[in-house]
């Protein structure tokens, strides 16, 4: 472990990851007698590997019950730089990596970064992006701005909504979205759905964002308009993420932006990102990549550290994979149901009745399957219930 511990000093680090190292051997400092009852039998030779490394040790494989209380504290400190630290290294790796270097080191994720939950929550918004915000029903509304409910039906929404931003902490700007929806219609609407997307056009819609909150109590923040126009552009816009954008910012050779920035967020982020040597010249070799061609501003989203508990921190996960509860717990705890608006349970049933391989019966239970759905039953449950009944 010593040798673990002290082999980036031999790595001829650039300042800022010396700086990061130093940090980390502070934290490793306070805890160092438990470390050094952990074998170690590997030895990276690079930074990034020494990082992973080193987070396998203080995640998995340190003895917790030999920790007092007070050092707990310090083994969350230290697995936060480190985690943080790969996603600064992964990130900065996309200053120079030419594009098949990305598809690759997305393939080969693709189980840790729950790639196919994000993809099919993307085609789910590419599927209500030409729709205004204020025509929306209210699912759709929260999925695109990046907030997720217990209440959305699994088998509608397949996928946890905040992904590539979380906004559930912005009660202020989701309190807006909900009173006047259409101020936020019109600020979107200064970003072309396709074609170029220039200064004016980003500038025009920073100021009706601003001017959304003239009559709240709240201010506009940077966050909540990046995860719009990530959702309206997701080729031209990266979402800032409150607890990655240190990473981020670092990765980019940029200083940490304020809640305000929204000057610099075009300048320093839209803008680095788009001379990006994959940014600009990416080379779709399959259908795969072409479709991320259309999301190459999200990209680096899926350079934030992440690993086999990642798919398993999924809203959507943990509500299918809810214990199920007996009957009498049901009733004991109540009705939990929630009752959506007919126009929802419209809309809700009607896309899943798309699907070409429901026998026609069913589809003459639109009426029926449309009542239960307003009730708060989900629609595959529905679904379901009728196949047994009637199949």
């Amino acid at each position: 472990m010593k040798k673990l511990l002290t082999s980036p000093s031999k790595m001829a680090l650039p300042e800022i990851e010396s700086g990061i190292y130093q940090n980390i051997l502070k934290q490793a400092t306070e805890i160092s007698l438990n470390l050094m009852a952990v074998k170690v039998t590997t030895h990276p030779e690079d930074f990034l590997g020494w990082c992973y490394e080193m987070l396998d040790v203080v995640k998995r494989r340190i003895n917790f019950d030999l920790l007092d209380d007070h050092q707990l504290p310090t083994v969350k400190k230290l697995q936060d730089l480190l985690s943080g630290a790969i996603s600064f290294l992964q990130l900065k790796s996309l200053r120079v990596a030419p594009w098949p270097v990305l598809i690759t080191f997305i393939e080969q994720n693709k189980h840790n970064l729950a790639l196919d939950e994000q993809l099919r929550f993307l085609d789910h918004i590419n599927g209500i992006r030409e729709q205004k915000l204020a025509d929306m029903i209210g699912e759709d509304r929260a999925v695109y701005a990046g907030k997720y409910s217990a209440a959305l039906d699994t088998s509608a929404y397949p996928f946890d909504c905040e992904w590539f931003a979380s906004t559930k902490a912005a009660k202020g700007f989701h309190q807006a979205l909900a009173d006047l929806p259409y101020l936020f219609d019109e600020a979107l609407q200064h970003i072309p759905l396709c074609g170029e997307v220039n200064e004016a056009h980003y500038q025009a819609f920073v100021i009706a964002f601003v001017n959304a909150f003239n009559d709240s109590d709240e201010q506009a923040t940077l966050a909540p308009a990046t995860r719009l126009l990530a959702m309206r552009r997701p080729d031209v816009f990266t979402p800032i993420m409150a607890s990655k954008q240190e990473s981020l910012c670092l990765a980019l050779g940029i200083a940490r932006l304020s809640n305000r920035d929204f000057e610099r967020y075009w300048q320093d982020v839209v803008m680095t990102v788009s001379t990006l040597p994959w940014f600009k010249h990416s080379m779709p070799a399959n259908e795969f990549e072409t479709k991320l061609t259309h999301y190459k501003a999200l990209l680096p989203c899926w350079f934030y550290y992440a690993d086999e508990d990642t798919p398993t921190q999924s809203n959507y996960y943990k509500a299918i994979n809810k214990p199920t509860r007996t009957a009498s717990a049901k009733s004991a705890s109540g009705n939990r149901a929630v009752r959506r608006g007919k126009e929802s349970a419209t809309i809700l049933v009607d896309r899943a009745l798309e699907n070409p391989d429901l026998p026609a019966y069913l589809k003459e239970k639109r009426g029926s399957i449309i009542a239960e759905v307003e009730k708060g039953r989900s629609v595959d449950e529905t679904i379901q219930l009728l196949r047994a009944i009637f199949g």
